[in-house]
């Protein structure tokens, strides 16, 4: 613990910071509250974006299973014949954290020869279309779920550091001033009557 003044001026600092934690800290706990809330939603998006990304995988593999036809979906050098030209994001505020929104994609499609394709190639690019979207929506979730999980970290730091160091040190600190000017007032008074019968002596 900090050494601190046993004065007024020092009481009054205290109460004064002893005031401000109380004020603080439940706007604290409701930020901690709310990231872990929000938090949740964003893993059972990606979770539930996951499991859709997955149903369109194995739509996707049935299909090239099916027909035997691997390479049907790539280029000559074995590249997708559909590649991500940009992904495009948005600004989003949770609880004062900057966040990237999904906000859709541009892709690119490789030239290819119809003839010598597969009659359910653009079926197939439209599922592999959807499967990287997904993927492309996963991964600004999960940094949404990374900024968002620091932040929470750092709230609950503060959270702990209020509730369990600053009030009960600030409160203990009160208590030691308070005493101790109390004992102060106490001898001061003593001290006063002390002075008073040797001027009453004295005088007789």
């Amino acid at each position: 613990m900090a050494k601190i003044k046993l004065t007024k001026n020092e009481l009054k600092k205290q109460k004064d910071a002893l005031k401000m934690y109380k004020r603080y800290l439940p706007t604290l706990q409701l930020k901690k509250q709310q990231l872990q809330t929000e938090i949740r939603g964003i893993e059972a998006k990606a979770k539930a974006r996951a499991e859709e990304r997955e149903r369109l995988l194995a739509e996707f593999r049935t299909w090239i299973a099916v027909f035997g036809e691997e390479d049907a979906v790539r280029t000559d050098s074995g590249e997708w014949l559909l590649a991500v030209r940009e992904i495009r994001t948005t600004s989003g505020n949770i609880a004062g954290v900057e966040i990237p929104v999904y906000a859709g994609a541009d892709f690119e499609l490789a030239d290819y020869d119809l003839y010598l394709k597969p009659l359910w190639i653009d079926k197939a690019l439209d599922r592999l279309k959807a499967m990287l979207e997904l993927d492309l929506e996963i991964k600004v979730l999960q940094e949404q779920i990374a900024r968002l999980a620091r932040e929470l970290r750092i709230t609950t730091q503060r959270v702990n550091l209020f509730e369990k160091v600053k009030i009960p040190e600030t409160a203990e600190n009160i208590k030691r001033i308070r005493i101790y000017l109390g004992d102060q007032q106490t001898a001061q008074v003593v001290r006063g009557k002390i002075a008073k019968r040797k001027v009453v002596r004295a005088a007789s």
